[in-house]
């Protein structure tokens, strides 16, 4: 029994010593009740939700915007993407915006979860979705990660062809697609890097485009749903049990392979559910494009069987841009400094934000996952601004202002639904998020550097009002 209790602690101490994989998990545009874990009775994601039960589920998660490009500017970052001019959503080619061409990407002057896991020693891989510039120098292979395979656009059909696909490799276009439906295809490749030999431990970010639109599935994945009514819900669940199947496959690997012991693995979606794409956001209120909860708050997954708790679960607020701090930490690295700023950018508010909010935004959920610290962590302080809304949450209320009627107040974790305004009978606390607000917005560097048609800010103002809905069945 010493024995074996001796070996035990020596192989505890070794996993401790050793620098663990890391795997990031992104969906596209996923509603926030669309899991098993989260509530859903329609559809069926045991893959995705065995992280939760081995690891441990944080509800009340949030994205750094509302729309996918800039989201992932500050996941990729772990800063604000509003701090470096990053606001609206890249979905036009150069021609189609009033700014530089040279500046329609994520700025150079930042580094990348790739970069600092890269200084960190890791193996680094982006296998799907970009969506962070198109021209050469916002590359992934130029932004810290040693593999590239996908799209640098937003979008992508689910049956690539030869003569209309947009996915590419290193840099060179790809005319051959093992698996016929994109998702699969995905996993195929993240499977394939991950089989590789290599020494040192490795980075993944597998960025799904499922469930974004456009709506499609395989035969067989529509077969297993067929008893949703409504074709779009149908082929949405469908999508999803894709994702899932490969989020399977994935965690079927590192078992066999003996690394999912020590693999830090986290799985969230870059915004919330669509109005387009047949998802469903639970009990909150919104969709992607707005401020509301339904925009911006999505569930998060952690799983590190060595080091995390299972079946646990983590109620406090966590943001996107919490993971470069976790990741660096659970990777005993520091982050790497601040590159010197653009000429667009103003010294002096560059160097306000820094001194008031930090150089980056986030902060390690390790201790808090792991229960090293007694204490709660300090209040919160998470801002969002885009397409005629601007938002800060701080603690338990949260004020939304906005360009077509009054700002309101919520209480988004007693109230995820947001159907009461605190506005009129808290007019203290609407005063001092009004000043956070302000502070925040007059603090940023630069102008955002490019915006999204007025269109959408017409579409943010129509969604606003979206009710939370049972789930479609």
């Amino acid at each position: 029994m010493i024995r074996t209790l001796l070996l035990f602690l020596s192989f505890g101490s070794a996993l401790a010593a050793e620098k663990p994989n890391i795997l990031m998990i992104l969906a596209d545009d996923m509603g926030y009740g669309d899991l098993g874990c989260m509530g859903s009775e329609v559809i069926k994601t045991p893959h995705i939700d065995s992280l939760a039960t081995n690891g441990i589920l944080c509800p009340q998660g949030y994205v750094p915007s509302s729309v996918c490009s800039p989201s992932r500017a500050g996941i990729l970052t772990g800063r604000d993407p509003r701090r470096f001019g990053y606001e609206g959503n890249l979905n036009k080619p150069a021609p189609g915006y009033p700014t530089r061409p040279e500046l329609l990407g994520l700025p150079t002057s930042e580094h990348t979860l790739g970069d600092h896991l890269k200084a960190a020693g890791y193996a680094t891989a982006l296998i799907g979705k970009w969506h962070q510039g198109m021209a050469e120098p916002f590359h992934p292979n130029a932004r810290g990660f040693d593999h590239f395979l996908g799209m640098l656009n937003g979008s992508h059909g689910y049956f690539p062809t030869v003569d209309q696909n947009h996915l590419e490799e290193n840099g060179t276009p790809l005319t051959e697609f093992p698996s016929p439906y994109l998702t699969d295809f995905f996993t195929d490749e993240a499977l394939a890097w991950l089989k590789e030999k290599r020494e040192q431990p490795w980075f993944l970010f597998a960025s799904y485009n499922a469930p974004h639109t456009p709506m499609e599935a395989t035969k067989e994945d529509l077969a297993l749903y067929r008893h949703i009514s409504n074709p779009k819900r149908r082929t949405y669940a469908a999508m999803m049990h894709a994702l899932d199947r490969g989020v399977g496959r994935l965690l079927e690997h590192l078992q066999a392979s003996g690394e999912l012991e020590n693999t830090l693995i986290v799985f969230f979606s870059d915004n919330g559910g669509a109005t387009n794409n047949g998802s469903w956001n639970g009990p909150l209120a919104g969709r992607k494009g707005s401020l509301r909860e339904g925009g911006v708050r999505v569930p998060f997954l952690f799983s590190w069987p060595a080091r995390l708790p299972q079946g646990a679960v983590y109620s406090e607020a966590v943001s996107a841009l919490d993971l470069l701090p976790t990741f660096l930490a659970a990777a005993e690295a520091e982050p790497l400094p601040l590159k010197p700023a653009p000429s667009y950018e103003d010294q002096r508010n560059r160097n306000r934000s820094n001194q008031t909010y930090g150089p980056y935004d986030g902060q390690n959920l390790l201790p808090f996952f792991q229960k090293k610290s007694e204490e709660k962590p300090a209040e919160r302080l998470f801002f969002w601004r885009l397409q005629g809304q601007s938002a800060v949450l701080a603690g338990d209320r949260k004020l939304i202002k906005l360009s077509h009627r009054p700002a309101q107040l919520f209480a988004p974790a007693a109230d995820p639904g947001e159907r009461n305004d605190l506005a009129t009978s808290e007019p203290e606390e609407l005063a001092k998020l009004f000043r956070l607000l302000g502070d925040w917005e007059s603090s940023l560097a630069t102008v955002p550097l490019w915006d999204s048609s007025p269109f959408w800010s017409k579409d943010s103002a129509k969604i606003y009002d979206t009710a939370p809905i049972e789930e479609p069945k």
